[in-house]
């Protein structure tokens, strides 16, 4: 992400949720962002997951044609001004490509895949920003479609976040799916609901908050109901949920529910929500939640503003993976300054951007993580502790092309693990890779010794060395190394030539 975002600039947002789409488009103003522009549709891609993990065609082709409808409203806006994410539907999807492929192409912008707890991070930074500064604990509740997130936070920093398998959608399918509503299946909707809280609810309790807050639409949805039907003056109150509990089960079916305040769209998931936000209430001794306007897609522009504005989550995420797994900083800083001067040389040949610049940085700063657990194959420990932690503002695609430029920075390359990737990322980041693994091979003495005095040039197969023959003479091991990548090379559909001059060559700084 550019840190040069200027004023009256758009940024867009779209959020591909389990239950609705959703578009936001912003001007950034004198600091703060304005809200120009909002698109909704209530595609319900949870309605169409199969258990075979697979998507019915009536919900793909609807959840396409809304994409190109908001493709058309961001066809002017640069791919990095508009932040698109997938949730929890497409977390579940056996093969998430399948979809993603014509749903960028019908978007017109990458769409990233994020995880529950980075979904929690998203949501808290659009509450955050809409409610009144308080240096109070709060707790958020997100209920969406397919995922409740649960966040405890303070100011504009979440302090514990959670996301568990059960949304509006999901749980209504899974406990009325015929649409009958009896009170045999709200007490087991909610048994198994508050069982899947407890698994964090002690801790939740002992960080303690002051304000509850529920954000998206089942929030909104049902708190216009408890107060268009006079039994709650604010927000919603545990005695008013009581009562829109008793009003579904007495409605006994999706065919007589009809309440005031509840708009048409909302019936057949309606009790799903209710029946989580009614858990919740119990779960975590709650008598009033506060409805708010904002939530993930909010969150999002500004997600999206701070990492332009030099705020970006997934350094601090960088750092603290570096150092809880004890980094050797004096290493690390060597080798990402090696691959920065290599990355310069071959920038404008390879076609690579601020975006790598920072992937490749990112990579340089943790790639010997998995020496944490032990030296022998540190790159396919340190691989799985990327592909498996959850990091702060990084997507599930993200996380992959870290891991996959570790897991390959030594030894042979791991076709697979960059072949999984998006096509989009697969051939920047075999580049990548190429320069983590130079990097790391010039700087294997790990002495203070200056880089070799070198020369790069590359083109779209090849990547061409130029080195001094009395500097190659005198390193006999680097030479034999670099050797040996020229077949390494070919797993990341590169040749490599390594060619001696007597001539001096322009040194490295």
């Amino acid at each position: 992400m550019p840190t040069d975002i200027r004023n009256g600039e758009p940024l867009a947002a779209v959020d591909l949720g389990s239950n609705s789409f959703h578009l936001l488009v912003a001007r950034y103003e004198h600091g703060s962002l304005r809200l120009i522009d909002r698109m909704r549709d209530s595609v319900r891609m949870a309605l169409g997951l199969r258990p075979d993990g697979s998507l019915e065609p009536a919900r793909r082709d609807r959840a396409l044609a809304a994409l190109a409808r908001f493709g058309q409203r961001l066809r002017a806006i640069p791919h990095d001004r508009v932040h698109a994410v997938a949730t929890n539907t497409v977390r579940l999807l056996a093969n998430p490509q399948a979809f993603l492929l014509p749903a960028e192409t019908a978007l017109g912008h990458p769409i990233e895949i994020i995880g529950g707890r980075e979904e929690a991070r998203l949501i808290y930074l659009g509450v955050a920003h809409d409610l009144a500064q308080s240096n109070h604990r709060r707790l958020v509740v997100d209920i969406g479609g397919g995922s409740t997130e649960f966040i405890i936070g303070q100011g504009l920093k979440p302090l514990e976040t959670e996301s568990v398998q059960m949304g509006c959608v999901a749980s209504t399918l899974r406990f009325f799916g015929d649409g009958k509503y009896t009170s045999k299946r709200w007490r087991q909707a909610q048994t198994e609901i508050a069982m899947e809280l407890q698994q964090f609810a002690a801790n939740y309790r002992a960080h303690g908050w002051s304000e509850a807050v529920g954000s998206s639409g089942t929030a909104k949805a049902i708190g216009n109901i408890v107060q268009a039907s006079g039994w709650s003056d604010q927000g919603i109150s545990a005695a008013s949920l009581v009562r829109l509990r008793d009003a579904i089960l007495t409605a006994g079916s999706i065919d007589n529910l009809r309440l005031a305040g509840l708009a048409e769209d909302r019936i057949p998931i309606l009790a799903g929500g209710v029946a989580i936000l009614e858990a919740t209430f119990t779960t975590f001794a709650l008598e009033r939640m506060t409805v708010c306007e904002t939530a993930m897609r909010e969150g999002l522009l500004y997600d999206m503003l701070g990492r332009g504005m030099h705020g970006d989550p997934r350094a601090g995420s960088i750092a603290a993976l570096a150092a809880r797994y004890g980094v050797d900083h004096t290493q690390a800083a060597r080798v990402r300054h090696a691959a920065m001067k290599l990355f310069d040389q071959v920038a404008d040949a390879w076609r690579l951007g601020g975006f790598e610049r920072e992937v490749l940085g990112w990579s340089a700063d943790i790639h010997e993580i998995g020496l944490a657990i032990a030296h022998s194959l540190h790159h396919i420990h340190g691989a799985y502790i990327i592909a498996h932690s959850d990091l702060a503002g990084f997507s599930r695609q993200g996380q992959q092309a870290l891991a996959a430029i570790i897991r390959s920075h030594r030894r042979k390359p791991d076709r697979d693990s960059i072949n999984a990737l998006p096509d989009r990322l697969r051939r920047p980041m075999r580049r990548l890779t190429a320069l983590l693994r130079l990097a790391a091979l010039f700087e294997r003495a790990r002495t203070t010794e200056a880089m070799p005095p070198l020369h790069l040039t590359a083109d779209e197969r090849t990547l061409q060395i130029d080195l001094p023959s009395e500097w190659l003479d005198r390193h006999p091991l680097t030479r034999a190394d670099l050797d040996q990548e020229r077949d390494y090379f070919k797993a990341l559909d590169l040749k490599l030539h390594v060619r001696a001059l007597d001539k001096k060559i322009d040194r490295v700084a």
